[in-house]
């Protein structure tokens, strides 16, 4: 199975369902299951980036201490269904196309608020949809960079 190396918080507000795109700054061609592996990092080393106010809104979605948030495990699997190219919208701000897209209202998405604070929908980025999230119980592995191989276990295919 294909897997995303994602730092925390971010990981887990995906694992529970609080977020729904990771935004990353490349795009990718792949659509199918896929593992959420929450980086090894220190937590707290990102939080140091995040507005109080919003970190404080991804604590109460996760419902856990900081310090108890998994790292260097995969702690959720999901399917990614789609990619789509973020832009600015004139007159409402940021949002994406969906890539190859004509530009038609259904293929374009205007995020949340909660996503737009969790996520960097800076125009040029891209916004990867993910569906059937489901948290599984840590699993440790060693994350990379880019889309890698998780053979379910903890060793890294």
């Amino acid at each position: 199975m294909k897997a995303i190396t994602i730092w925390q918080p971010w990981a887990s507000l995906l694992a529970c369902g609080a977020k729904q795109f990771e935004t990353r700054s490349w795009a990718t061609t792949y659509r199918g299951p896929i593992a959420i592996h929450a980086a090894k990092k220190d937590v707290f080393d990102s939080l140091a980036l995040i507005p109080i106010p919003v970190a404080l809104e991804m604590k109460m979605l996760i419902g856990a201490e900081w310090k108890d948030l998994p790292t260097g495990a995969v702690i959720a699997t999901a399917e990614l269904v789609n990619v789509w190219h973020t832009v600015l919208n004139p007159g409402q701000g940021n949002g994406a196309h969906k890539i190859g897209a004509e530009d038609r209202s259904e293929n374009y998405i205007i995020p949340s608020e909660i996503e737009l604070a969790f996520g960097d929908w800076t125009p040029g980025r891209y916004a990867w949809e993910l569906a059937n999230v489901k948290p599984i119980p840590p699993v440790p592995a060693k994350g990379k960079q880019g889309l890698w191989e998780w053979d379910g276990s903890g060793r890294n295919g």
